[in-house]
């Protein structure tokens, strides 16, 4: 059973960059489709981009597409999720999703992200 630990978040203001980390232990993090999602608040929780265990295929939401990277890093055991051009709507808690090849889901504590002058 892997356990996910994310990190990197805080305050940075509009036009910045923030790279957040996805560590694994228990578990190689190669052998999981790993997401990135965030809550704003009140609202509910979003996909912001995800990648593939086999191929590293990856996929990003609309809002952030060409603006965030997504990349796995397998010596570290961590996928970071690389964001630029912040604008203040990406404000939220983002969380570290694992999903097993048996469809069983992780998920991280989340790390805390807003963006404000």
């Amino acid at each position: 059973q892997v356990q996910l630990v994310e990190s990197g978040g805080g305050l940075v203001q509009p036009g910045g960059s923030l790279r957040l980390s996805c560590a694994a232990s228990g578990s190689t993090l190669n052998a999981y489709a790993i997401g990135w999602f965030r809550q704003a608040p009140g609202k509910e929780r979003e996909g912001v981009s995800c990648i593939s265990p086999s191929d590293d295929r990856t996929y990003y939401a609309d809002s952030v597409k060409g603006r965030f990277t997504i990349s796995r890093e397998d010596v570290n055991n961590a996928v970071y999720l690389h964001m630029t051009t912040l604008k203040p709507e990406d404000t939220g808690v983002y969380y570290c999703n694992g999903r097993s090849q048996t469809n069983s889901d992780y998920w991280g504590q989340g790390t805390r992200v807003t963006v404000s002058a």
